[in-house]
């Protein structure tokens, strides 16, 4: 497989995940926020990402989730299934559940915590690639793993059989920019910033969006890409100045969070526009009345509260 095996493109969210109160996945909820995604025209989602708290969920939730996602979605838009794991085998039985489920591909990180070296790297994937069926999207996530891979290393990945993307979310810009040259021909890149620069290297140079989280803009996220794909820079301009909006209210630099975790961030504001998000599961704790405030301004200010 290459990039052409896949037609991933423009925004899209990893969605977070609802809970109810005590914790129990909420079904009911997903399934409408799924259908809001589709209505704001979002050309996939990612499920089971770090935004989706992958991390506290059991693998039987893990595939229920999968399944019942790709059933309210219905082939209607792009469905692609979070599996990192800790290693190749229950990585693999995530996969070959996304693959029962009916989902188009799955999102993989080298396994968290161990800080593993590049060949072993290479070889995790390898074992994955070789045991499904599925396109792989292969995620660098420095924040999550402790591993930021080179664009050397994710040359080496892209050549794996099933690998057809690359979700890049390094810190290290220059190094994001060098994979995008190295890469744009082979698999679809994702990561690109919603300014100026995005706009420059989409038009000029090549590449295919961004693997965001929790679709806060809803369509004007996805709308961003389109625009500059149209030609119309001044509305992708605008587009972009309201994602940079919450960037610089809710994360840091390196997208880590401000004043809470990104998950109960992203489920406040996403319940905020009606759109019923659940709520984040322990470890994690939802937000307090001051961290609330500070969402409903950053949404009052974006015009984005229901009524």
């Amino acid at each position: 497989m290459d990039r052409s095996a896949v037609d991933w493109h423009g925004y899209i969210p990893a969605v977070t995940t609802p809970f109810a109160e005590d914790g129990a996945l909420d079904l009911a909820a997903l399934a409408v926020q799924l259908e809001w995604m589709v209505d704001e025209r979002l050309p996939g989602i990612v499920l089971a990402g770090t935004t989706g708290e992958w991390f506290s969920m059991t693998e039987r939730e893990r595939a229920t989730l999968f399944e019942a996602a790709a059933k309210a979605i219905a082939g209607r838009i792009t469905v692609i299934a979070g599996c990192t794991a800790y290693t190749a085998d229950e990585a693999i039985r995530h996969a070959h559940a996304a693959e029962r489920a009916g989902c188009d591909g799955i999102l993989l990180t080298p396994p968290p915590y161990l800080v593993p070296g590049a060949d072993e790297i290479v070889a995790f994937y390898q074992e994955v690639s070789a045991a499904i069926g599925l396109p792989i999207c292969v995620y660098n996530w420095p924040r999550g793993t402790n591993v930021d891979m080179s664009a050397d290393l994710l040359s080496r990945l892209a050549e794996v059989e099933n690998v057809v993307a690359i979700k890049n979310s390094t810190g290290d810009f220059a190094a994001w920019i060098e994979g995008l040259y190295r890469l744009k021909d082979q698999v679809r890149y994702f990561g690109f910033p919603m300014n100026e620069v995005g706009i420059t290297l989409l038009r000029h140079v090549g590449g295919d969006g961004t693997m965001g989280a929790g679709a806060v803009l809803g369509r004007e996220h996805a709308d961003f890409f389109r625009h500059v794909a149209a030609g119309d820079l001044d509305a992708a301009r605008r587009c972009g100045e309201r994602d940079r909006v919450l960037m610089e209210r809710w994360f840091t630099r390196d997208l880590g969070p401000r004043f809470a975790s990104a998950q109960a961030v992203l489920k406040a504001a996403l319940r905020m526009r009606g759109v019923p998000a659940g709520h984040v599961r322990r470890p994690l704790l939802p937000l307090t009345s001051e961290q609330l405030d500070q969402v409903a301004a950053t949404m009052d200010e974006l015009g984005l509260r229901a009524a």
